[in-house]
């Protein structure tokens, strides 16, 4: 689905989460970064909220604040942009259901690069294919940190929603500490590179990319559209050397 940029307000509200602006695909530009590709709001429900009654009337509300405020991506209208929700596993199916007429697409919070097999607790992307997902959040911070995901695992992960047919969204972003040194581009590089190694030139048309400065999450401080439009220019860049 897409919508005008007055409905942004109430997708951030209502998710209570970090949102993606992310660039890969090729169409309106957006004013937010000044870039031209078609634009991506993703609201991350992380483990929100507590029931699935909850879930549901969440995606209701949500569907609800959005109301008309919809247009088609297509070159007279920069501000249109794909609206995507990442609901708890548990409470996929049933949100999907309650935002799928409003053309809200529905994604994954993460899945193991695995397709079945003995790994309890885990979920494999077939799963969450069967369940209606289009995305699947790879490298987020929080999984990076808090579950240890490596680059090596992050790699397998987007490499696995790839061949399953759905669009992994990479999140990337340095820390406060990395911030502070002044090698935001640096961490950013190595985090592609290591991420994307083996995705061809062809699926890098499926795969989204997510600045997410750690050091900005949660904390009440707030990344600078031009600084994220700088990282930007050092993803092109190095898919340029990748591919």
């Amino acid at each position: 689905m897409q919508f005008t940029a007055t409905a942004f307000a109430a997708l951030a509200l209502l998710s209570s989460t970090d949102a993606f602006a992310p660039a890969v695909k090729n169409a309106a530009v957006s004013t937010a970064l000044n870039a031209s590709r078609q634009p991506i709001m993703a609201g991350n429900w992380k483990m929100n909220p507590p029931t699935e009654d909850d879930a549901i009337a969440l995606g209701v509300d949500l569907v609800t604040e959005l109301g008309e405020e919809t247009c088609p991506i297509d070159g007279d209208n920069p501000m249109c942009t794909e609206v995507v929700i990442f609901p708890p596993h548990p409470f996929i199916s049933k949100v999907r259901e309650s935002v799928e007429e409003a053309g809200i697409t529905v994604g994954a919070q993460s899945i193991f690069f695995e397709d079945k097999g003995a790994y309890t607790g885990s979920v494999a992307a077939s799963m969450v294919l069967s369940l209606g997902c289009e995305y699947v959040l790879c490298g987020h911070s929080e999984r990076r940190t808090l579950f240890d995901d490596d680059d090596a695992a992050i790699n397998r992960k987007v490499k696995k929603v790839l061949s399953s047919g759905m669009k992994p969204i990479l999140c990337i972003g340095e820390s406060q500490s990395e911030h502070d040194l002044h090698i935001k581009n640096e961490v950013c590089a190595m985090q592609l590179s290591k991420d994307l190694a083996g995705v061809t030139k062809e699926e890098m048309a499926d795969v989204v990319i997510a600045y997410e400065p750690v050091w900005a999450i949660g904390t009440g401080l707030v990344c600078k559209s031009e600084d994220a439009s700088k990282c930007r220019c050092t993803c092109i860049l190095l898919f340029i050397y990748l591919i």
